[in-house]
């Protein structure tokens, strides 16, 4: 049986009278690498500090590796890594310095200390820097140094809060094999801005929407709603009513229309991109002496998903 790490019941935070996050709950599995996706201001830092225990839910509960996160933070917060938006770290400090210093308080053995900064320098790819300063390394590095911190001790969980923020695209594709890494060993919970990221590298994905789950899912269980928005648009020269005629023998799934154009019609054919239709569609269209002036077909993706849950719209 796969043991749940996370579990996160019912959740809601207000500030005043309104809710920052309401009515959240969702699991996460040993081994599972979860995006969590939302425009700004949508409730996914608000999430994570209440995961972190950086915050207090107004209601629900928050179960990390079977510890309540208030009534026995100590328990759950050994069990977590977490990297915050804005890295926690001492500019003044080498790089192998602050991360002995977090591992000090993190309290792994005195005996395993320089043996575990070296495995999580190793694992960020931070063994040319490790005597750096860390006020003198770039952005991209400074998120690698966050990254390393959050998984000295080895928790269970890591969560990381956009860890590809501000970085450019050679450092995002960088960080992206790291956190693919990270799932070998540990759960991790993934807030990003960045739909191919996410999509790359997470399980599931979540999306958040003005406080809310507004969709949840395996990529392939999003992938079959990114199907049934997919389309086929086409274009077609010949009397509106023969058009319609010839197509219903293809599919019962189109709707038809007259352009603006004369005698040029415009078809839609729903919740497919199929190669094989759009064959027929020519196939058909020559065999009746109508002529396509365009044929597109437009599959709808993870940025179109998350479009329409978050704004009413499909692009």
């Amino acid at each position: 049986m796969v043991k749940i790490l996370i579990e996160v019941k019912n959740i809601t935070k207000k500030y005043g009278g309104s809710a920052a996050v309401k009515d959240i709950s969702f699991s996460a599995k040993k081994g599972e690498i979860i995006g969590l996706l939302g425009p700004n201001g949508a409730g996914k830092t608000t999430t994570l500090n209440i995961l972190t225990g950086c915050l207090k839910a107004n209601e629900g509960t928050v179960l990390i590796n079977g510890f309540d996160i208030d009534k026995e933070p100590e328990k759950a917060k050994a069990d977590i890594g977490y990297l915050p938006d804005v890295p926690p770290l001492y500019p003044e400090m080498t790089v192998f310095e602050y991360l002995r210093f977090v591992a000090e308080i993190r309290r792994v053995k005195k005996a395993d200390l320089d043996k575990e900064v070296k495995r999580v320098i190793n694992l960020a790819e931070l063994t040319t820097l490790e005597d750096k300063l860390i006020k003198t390394l770039s952005k991209g590095f400074k998120q690698r140094v966050g990254l390393a911190q959050a998984v000295v001790g080895s928790p269970k969980i890591i969560i990381l809060d956009e860890p590809s923020s501000g970085l450019d695209p050679k450092q995002i594709t960088e960080m992206r094999d790291i956190i693919k890494n990270l799932g070998k060993r540990h759960t991790v919970l993934l807030s990003s801005h960045i739909l191919h990221e996410v999509s790359a590298v997470c399980d599931r994905i979540i999306i958040i929407n003005k406080g809310q789950i507004a969709a949840m899912g395996t990529m392939d269980e999003l992938s079959e709603r990114m199907l049934a928005g997919s389309k086929i648009f086409v274009k077609i020269k010949g009397n509106l009513n023969s058009v319609k005629a010839v197509f219903e023998s293809l599919s019962e799934n189109f709707t038809i229309s007259k352009s603006d154009k004369s005698g040029i019609s415009d078809v839609v054919f729903k919740g497919t991109t199929s190669e094989v239709l759009r064959e027929q569609i020519f196939k058909t269209a020559s065999q009746n002496n109508l002529t396509i002036i365009e044929l597109t077909p437009v599959a709808m993706s993870l940025e179109d998903v998350f479009l329409e849950v978050t704004e009413g719209k499909i692009c």
